[in-house]
């Protein structure tokens, strides 16, 4: 099997986030997730900072250890400025080489704000700045645009974004060599999008708890020569080494659709349109969703299925403790649901290895037969969600609940 990197994860530090993202539960988590590479999140934070410096193991080649697991240094920061006449707030993904060249990526944005209330912190610079201020730090840093398309704080999303990353970055789009798809879009829809063709499409859980419907719920599989910074780099750089991406169901993303939570009110871009983007019961702007955004982004000559040659392929997969609680009809954090998971790790050693190779002999003798069905109809892609829309997360279903009286325009 192929290495999982998942690369942008948030630690206690965080609004909103688990107090038990901690290094000793990652490690854990992460080993039963079946992911070999994680990113630490958050290491602007003074106190992540200082823990990471005190528990991590480096060997100098830019991967740390703990507990077994291999870490790289990553964070995400919140930009908000104006540009080109219009409110922008959009978040970038951080990776960097050492714990040295963090130094100085904390130095530079303390000089620019706090540092010490959020894990995340927030800035007033432009994104142009940003590369501005990190690259004459080293050339090694990586910034990537986190999930791109989320409406609020996506580089493209609807509420607040931009039409291109060069329009975003001008001339500084040279140093942009991926993008973070999120929960709510898939290559599938990215590739739709000549102006991503040179792009590396990257796909992270973004987790705020180490749980494992949210750690590693995506993130992408590398067949790296050595398990080091520059091969990961390298492989970020020119898809050299990436094989392919897991991906959650667009549907399952809480931006999928277009919509008006407080109604639960959800539509898909035609019949928004016919609202003119309006509420349908209370009048209220939609929150415009990931899908009509690609759609107004796409090419006209590159319909739904379009694939580029020699991009990276994708699986589709739910988390595990997902589908174990579709077949038992209760939630993932669910003492029956844990313990259904707990018993196929114990056999199958880790979550990945469930989800993509498990045979279904020897799913069917260490749970059932519809388990072991619904995880093999997972395998390919195949259990319905019914779409998630402004914050609400999709919900995996059934044929038959999916078919009985869904209260939402669909």
């Amino acid at each position: 099997m192929p290495l999982f990197a998942d690369l942008h994860i948030h630690s206690p530090y965080s609004r909103a986030v688990s107090k038990n993202m901690t290094l000793e539960v990652l490690a854990q988590k992460g080993r039963e997730k079946g992911l070999g590479i994680i990113g630490t999140g958050d290491f602007s934070h003074p106190l992540w900072f200082k823990e990471l410096k005190a528990k991590l193991a480096g060997s100098g080649d830019g991967m740390y250890d703990y507990n077994g697991m291999n870490f790289v240094l990553s964070n995400e920061i919140s930009l908000i400025y104006t540009q080109d006449g219009k409110g922008r707030r959009i978040h970038h993904m951080l990776l960097a080489p050492d714990l040295d060249t963090v130094a100085q990526i904390n130095e530079l944005l303390a000089s620019k704000g706090r540092l010490d209330y959020d894990g995340r912190p927030i800035f007033g610079f432009s994104s142009i700045e940003l590369v501005e201020s990190l690259m004459p730090i080293s050339k090694d840093i990586e910034i990537i645009p986190a999930h791109c398309w989320t409406p609020w704080f996506g580089v493209f999303g609807s509420m607040s974004g931009f039409d291109s990353l060069k329009a975003c970055f001008q001339d500084k789009a040279k140093y942009i060599h991926a993008i973070e798809t999120g929960l709510s879009s898939d290559p599938l829809m990215n590739w739709r999008c000549p102006f991503l063709d040179n792009v590396t499409l990257l796909s992270n859980s973004d987790s705020h708890s180490p749980q494992p419907y949210r750690l590693g719920r995506e993130a992408n599989a590398m067949e790296l020569k050595k398990t080091d910074y520059k091969h990961l780099l390298n492989a970020i750089r020119t898809r050299e080494g990436l094989s392919y991406t897991i991906e959650v169901a667009p549907d399952y993303g809480k931006y999928h659709l277009d919509g008006h939570r407080d109604c639960d009110i959800s539509m898909e871009p035609k019949e928004t349109a016919k609202h003119k983007g309006m509420c349908p019961k209370c009048g209220k702007p939609l929150t415009i969703g990931v899908l009509n955004r690609v759609e107004q982004l796409a090419s006209p000559d590159r319909p739904p299925g379009f694939v580029p040659r020699g991009a990276p392929g994708f699986k589709t997969l739910l988390p595990l403790t997902e589908v174990v609680g579709l077949s038992v009809g209760q939630a993932p954090l669910s003492k029956k649901v844990q313990t259904l998971y707990e018993l196929l790790i114990s056999k199958f050693g880790n979550e990945m290895n469930i989800l993509l190779n498990a045979p279904k002999e020897e799913l069917q003798k260490a749970a059932n037969e519809r388990l072991a069905n619904m995880i093999l109809k997972n395998r390919e892609g195949g259990i319905k969600v019914i779409p998630g829309y402004d914050g609400v997360y999709g919900k995996p279903v059934i044929e038959e609940e999916k078919n009985n009286g869904l209260k939402r325009y669909l």
